[in-house]
């Protein structure tokens, strides 16, 4: 079966066409994985609603993907909008934008729904030697999803935080570089979040960073020249190299951030957000859990999208055109 995901969140809008294959347990088969840049999330913390100048962005990237799943005879599509929806008063202009150029109802996902999604995204693929329990961290630009679960796919755990590093630069790191004040105010906004998750932070023996700032931040640590997703996906890496990594990022600027062969221009503005809600978890979870005890985190490419692609494949929502 050939099916569809798209996960629009507050910065990026992301696109999977896969094979699912009939083995159980098999992974997906990737035809198509694309990511775009369209901040839908823009002022949306400040203002509560969409911008128009984001909407017409992120609409032009629906219709893009639209024809891509015409093209690809997809069979079945999810389309998740997240953080920035939830919050946006006048998200119904994106959602029928959507169903006009798509042909399929937009799902929007509760903070649980996002993270258990991610979750089964993530436990798809687990790379060797993930011991259970496994914490997931999916960073996004609206929201931070933490969930706690085994490899098999069960969650004991699931909870959404309002920080994600669209949100967070927004709201705090307005300079270039960002101010020790700044950078202070983010880190207690981080901490009160934290503070405030129903969620056990002892328990984990894996820890995955899932989302683009976390694969970027990756990317920094493992010195590549340009983004290589099999050298992203699995690298497992010291706690020490991440902080390190986050520190880099929270303290650079705009004009060294873009050097950077990996970076994507659109998340030159808010990776040092995303390294400051990233830097702050793991600290909280190092604490929490023991240092001795997480001394690496895994990396994954696979996350809610692939969350949304089988999905797709389970309950079947053929596109009405």
């Amino acid at each position: 079966m050939r099916v569809a995901g798209i996960d629009c969140g507050t910065n990026s809008i992301r696109l999977l066409i896969a094979d699912v294959p009939g083995e159980s347990g098999a992974p997906l088969r990737d035809i198509v994985r694309q990511m775009e840049v369209a901040r839908l999330g823009q002022g949306v913390d400040r203002t509560g609603i969409f911008d128009p100048s984001a909407l017409e962005r992120a609409l032009a990237f629906v219709e893009d993907y639209a024809a891509q799943c015409r093209e690809h005879a997809v069979e079945s599509i999810r389309f998740a909008a997240t953080s920035a929806t939830r919050d946006a008063a006048n998200r119904d202009i994106f959602l029928v934008g959507v169903r006009e150029r798509l042909g399929v109802a937009a799902q929007v996902l509760s903070g649980e729904q996002e993270a258990r999604a991610s979750f089964t995204g993530a436990v798809s693929s687990l790379p060797e030697g993930a011991d259970d329990p496994i914490l997931t961290v999916d960073l996004g630009g609206g929201s931070t999803e933490l969930v706690c679960g085994s490899r098999n796919g069960d969650i004991y755990a699931a909870v959404s935080m309002d920080v994600g590093c669209v949100r967070m630069r927004e709201r705090h790191l307005t300079s270039d570089p960002a101010s020790e004040q700044q950078i202070a105010a983010a880190r207690r906004d981080v901490q009160a979040a934290l503070d405030a998750a129903d969620i056990d932070l002892s328990v984990p023996r894996t820890v995955i960073g899932l989302a683009g700032s976390i694969t970027t931040i990756t990317a920094k640590v493992l010195g590549l020249a340009a983004y290589d997703p099999a050298r992203i996906h699995g690298a497992r890496l010291s706690v020490s190299d991440m902080d390190a990594a986050c520190e880099w990022f929270i303290t650079s600027t705009a004009e060294q951030r873009a050097k950077l062969g990996f970076m994507h221009p659109g998340r030159v503005d808010v990776i040092q957000a995303g390294a400051l809600v990233w830097q702050e978890v793991l600290r909280r979870i190092c604490r929490d859990a023991g240092a001795d005890v997480i001394t690496h985190t895994v990396t994954s490419e696979h996350d809610i999208l692939d969350g949304l692609a089988l999905w797709a494949a389970r309950e079947p929502n053929p596109p009405q055109h």
